[in-house]
């Protein structure tokens, strides 16, 4: 299937991306723009097979999510977050995914999975309630994956969950307004004492242990892989597809572009601006290489239904905030050397560099952090962590 969806998205690219100042300014993605990629089948790549999913490779899933970013980030952005819940509903209880996906196999789900929100042990469940950011592209969800703590007799956390809240149990609070990724409508989500079954609340060190629900149903390798491998390898997609969308509109505008000052002269035959170029594009491609080799050793290790190292695990996480720190350098290479065109607001490279930037700042991306688990791994102590 993911043949078809790539081709089907291909063709959908052009009209992405002539709406993207339109979302930028309008800081929403058209419902249009949902539609063709729910008919392409986008959201259903990574979703189970027993729901009319495609349980498609991961890394065909990324080269997805890269094509629909390089044409607008805000889109893409999207694309990728929808489109990875289906995986993440895949993990939990049956019972969970037949409420979700038995009224129909293109009910989407939005999220925010900061622990913001609090649980309280109730008979058969718990009690959710809490304020949730971030939550991009929330209008067209039907439920939500939200992150909360779980609260002791005495107050204090005693574990940690995601829960599945239907929409009727939430109130979206439209506050979005952001530097970059404006078309997102990433707002807040209000839920005020609403209760959440036992079998729509997942343990985050179950699903880091790769002892997920989900798995006695749905057995294929897909749902035997790391969310903190599947989760932040999508979200490194995205902003990596920016990068490379910046890259080739930059090298299309300045085919014909000449030199005002600096001796004038074309800006093709300037050798700063092919060094330029050649380093952003160096910088992507080290970027897609090393993420997508990970996510498919990980993946082998999946089909033959093997343990997963640690190592390799640690690695991908490593190559994986690269991948996005590559891309924004990519990136800021290019904005420098475009000169001053490049500031003119509703600029295709401005707006790229404006969303690559807001992207790279997700929790996902946090450099340092993934980068000290590695040699945390390396020199041989023990690394916890809910995202490796």
């Amino acid at each position: 299937m993911s043949n078809e969806v790539l081709e089907s998205v291909r063709g959908l690219l052009p009209g992405i991306a002539e709406r993207a100042r339109s979302v930028d300014e309008k800081g929403r993605i058209p419902a249009e723009t949902v539609r063709d990629l729910t008919a392409a089948g986008v959201f259903r790549m990574l979703q189970p097979t027993r729901y009319g999913g495609a349980e498609d490779d991961p890394v065909a899933f990324y080269e997805v999510i890269r094509s629909i970013s390089g044409a607008c980030g805000s889109t893409g952005w999207v694309a990728a977050v929808l489109g990875v819940h289906s995986w993440h509903l895949g993990l939990f209880a049956d019972d969970a995914q037949q409420e979700v996906w038995g009224a129909g196999p293109d009910t989407l789900i939005a999220s925010s999975y900061a622990p913001i929100g609090r649980l309280t042990p109730v008979d058969g469940g718990f009690e959710v309630s809490g304020r949730w950011s971030f939550s991009s592209g929330c209008e067209f969800a039907d439920w939500a994956l939200l992150g909360a703590l779980v609260v002791g007799a005495e107050g204090r956390p005693v574990d940690f969950m995601t829960v599945l809240v239907p929409r009727t149990d939430y109130e979206i609070r439209e506050v979005w307004d952001s530097m970059g990724l404006r078309g997102t409508a990433s707002d807040d989500i209000v839920v005020e004492r609403a209760f959440v079954p036992s079998h729509r609340a997942m343990r985050n060190f179950e699903q880091a242990q790769l002892r997920n629900p989900g798995r006695k149903v749905n057995t294929g390798p897909l749902y035997r892989m790391p969310f903190g491998t599947i989760f932040t390898s999508t979200v490194a997609a995205s902003v990596i597809g920016m990068a490379a969308g910046c890259h080739d509109l930059y090298v299309a505008k300045m085919q014909d572009r000449i030199r005002l000052s600096l001796g004038g002269g074309r800006f093709v035959e300037d050798q700063f601006a092919q060094v330029a170029v050649a380093r952003a594009a160096s910088e992507i491609d080290a970027a897609v290489l090393q993420t997508d080799r990970n996510v498919r050793e990980i993946h082998e290790y999946a089909v033959r239904n093997e343990k997963i190292p640690m190592e390799l695990r640690l690695r991908a996480r490593r190559d994986q905030v690269r991948g996005t720190e590559r891309a924004i350098q990519a990136i800021d290479i290019l904005f420098k050397t475009a000169g001053g065109n490049s500031l003119h607001r509703g600029n295709v490279i401005e707006r790229a560099w404006r969303d690559a930037h807001a992207g790279s700042v997700h929790v996902a991306n946090d450099v340092e952090h993934a980068l000290s688990m590695y040699g945390r791994g390396v020199f041989g102590l023990k690394v916890e962590d809910n995202l490796v």
